[in-house]
């Protein structure tokens, strides 16, 4: 499994694309594409036929994903985006955290 900065829970800001600009929180992970859901980021339309969730079926509105490479974490302190690194904490686990505040992150 590759390592990646980004993990499920996280709020990434988009940096590229017609997102530009948008916060949201991290859904999903794709680690095989490198790809992640966020929500309310890359809205897509589907069209789905009728099924137990939706008797109507019809046009629903969903995210898709969006490649890694375009998001970056959004600091916890400042609150901007920011870069991540990994360094060792005083119990000797290796954690996540913010290159701007020096934060770690949860």
């Amino acid at each position: 499994m590759k390592k990646l900065h980004i993990k499920k829970g996280d709020t990434v800001y988009v940096n590229a694309g017609n997102d530009k600009g948008k916060t949201g929180k991290v859904l999903e992970i794709i680690t095989k594409k490198d790809r992640a859901i966020v929500e309310g980021v890359n809205m897509v339309k589907k069209h789905t036929k009728p099924n137990a969730q939706h008797p109507q079926g019809g046009i629903i509105e969903q995210e898709a994903g969006i490649h890694i490479s375009n998001l970056q974490v959004v600091d916890p302190v400042k609150g901007g985006p920011t870069r991540i690194g990994r360094r060792r904490n005083a119990e000797g686990k290796n954690v996540r955290y913010a290159k701007k505040s020096g934060e770690e992150i949860k």
